[in-house]
């Protein structure tokens, strides 16, 4: 009888003790092209094994990777995908920097920041005018998302002009929407106003 603890250890487990059987023999077919059959009838079990790797973009791709780690990277056959090797997959990925720009109020986010810098570059008028109650409006929206109680619309109207230093004073009367009013769809901006901004705004270089 043979016990788990005489056998060799399970590579991905996920794949189970046939599928590394069978990896293990093909290893050892002298005849390249009897390897390479060997080796296509494995991944079309693998996939048929696991198919929420469907799921995932390249799926083969991943199955091939996971044949040669099952060997140990000792199966020499021919690939439809560049050969994984021990020493790529311990190459690390690149460290992704972390955002370092600070954001004066968290809860409106730096978006709102650079909208308000596009708006301050805009000519007075209606649009102006229009586009500035609208993220006013849009702000009490983010506010009410980390604060869920209430917001005294006074209180935006300081961190508007807080945020445009000074250059934005919105009327003490203008009324924002209420709270109920304040939704997903009626609290960011039309497509004509995103593109009022971007017209505004000229082409990115």
């Amino acid at each position: 009888m043979e016990y788990n603890s005489g056998r060799s250890l399970l590579i991905i487990s996920e794949y189970g003790r046939n599928i590394q059987k069978m990896v293990e023999h093909a290893c050892t077919i002298d005849d390249r092209d009897d390897r390479n059959n060997a080796a296509q009838v494995i991944v079309t079990v693998m996939g048929a094994l696991n198919p929420h790797l469907r799921d995932i973009t390249d799926f083969r791709h991943k199955l091939w990777d996971h044949l040669f780690v099952i060997s140990d990277f000792k199966l020499d056959v021919d690939s439809p995908y560049p050969k994984l090797t021990a020493q790529t997959l311990k190459v690390r990925p690149k460290k992704v920097t972390y955002p370092s720009k600070k954001i004066r109020f968290k809860h409106y986010g730096k978006t709102m920041e650079l909208m308000i810098i596009e708006l301050l570059k805009m000519d007075d008028g209606p649009e102006k005018n229009q586009l500035t109650i609208t993220l006013a409006n849009f702000m009490k929206f983010q506010y009410l998302n980390w604060n869920r109680d209430t917001v005294d619309d006074h209180l935006v109207f300081e961190h508007l002009r807080e945020l445009s230093k000074g250059t934005i004073s919105l009327d003490e009367n203008t009324k924002l929407q209420e709270k109920f009013e304040l939704t997903t769809k009626n609290a960011g901006l039309s497509k004509k106003q995103k593109k009022m901004v971007k017209k505004k705004r000229g082409p990115r270089r």
